[in-house]
């Protein structure tokens, strides 16, 4: 039997076609709705940095810095060095955007601090799926052209990326439950008025629907290895 191309020219390419239409919509989302609420900014006029130091004090957290990075919403909390880095655009920006996005990051941090369950295991999982997303499809790739002789690689590399799955599936709640304290932190504390609060929310859930996006191509790509693996044998 000829070699089943891996990545264009069968049937379950197909199935893939959803999850790069959704990828597209929520980078767009992200984009714009961050362009946008970059351009409002709050009436408290505190810094996406201020904020973040002032919600890590308010939790008590006096153990993680807060810096800023480069490129553009690179934003990332680091859970190793315990440090909040803040993009440019967000770290010395008064913008409801800038301050919804480190508040997320803050998030993170609290998580970290409270013991959170899936930021640990994500955590703990990190190295395996850092592992197996490199090695996946250069083993996959070996394997199906090997054929018969290849299976135990085709399944290995299989094996390896779904553990790069299982990483994006435990990341939504991880993002969601961030987003979840920085807008009950936005709310309650006021660092923003009323009527600011839903544009954060927008950008916050926009933010969110990268990961949603990112998860759904992970495993339509899993679910067309399967596939790929089955019609080979």
């Amino acid at each position: 039997m000829p070699m089943m191309p891996l990545f264009f020219g069968d049937a379950t390419f197909f199935l893939l076609i959803p999850a790069i239409i959704l990828s597209m919509w929520a980078q767009f989302q992200v984009s714009s709705s961050f362009n946008k609420y970059s351009q409002y900014l709050s009436r408290r006029g505190r810094s996406g940095a201020e904020v973040a130091r002032s919600i890590l004090q308010g939790n008590g957290i006096y153990d993680v810095e807060v810096e800023m990075g480069q490129g553009h919403l690179t934003d990332h909390y680091d859970p190793r060095s315990r440090k909040i880095v803040l993009s440019e655009a967000v770290y010395g920006s008064s913008s409801i955007a800038a301050i919804s996005i480190a508040a997320h990051e803050v998030g993170h941090a609290i998580q970290h601090d409270t013991g959170y369950a899936p930021l640990a295991l994500r955590s703990i999982i990190v190295p395996v799926a850092g592992f197996g997303s490199r090695m996946a499809m250069p083993l996959l790739l070996i394997g199906f052209i090997l054929g018969e002789g290849g299976y135990f690689l085709v399944d290995l590399g299989i094996l390896f990326f779904a553990c790069a799955v299982l990483f994006q599936v435990i990341t939504l709640p991880v993002e969601f439950n961030a987003s979840s304290r920085a807008i009950a932190v936005l709310s309650n504390e006021m660092y923003l008025d009323e009527e600011e609060v839903r544009p954060a929310k927008k950008v916050l859930n926009a933010a969110a629907m990268t990961y949603v996006a990112a998860t759904f191509a992970a495993l339509l790509q899993l679910l067309r290895l399967v596939l790929l693996r089955g019609q080979r044998r």
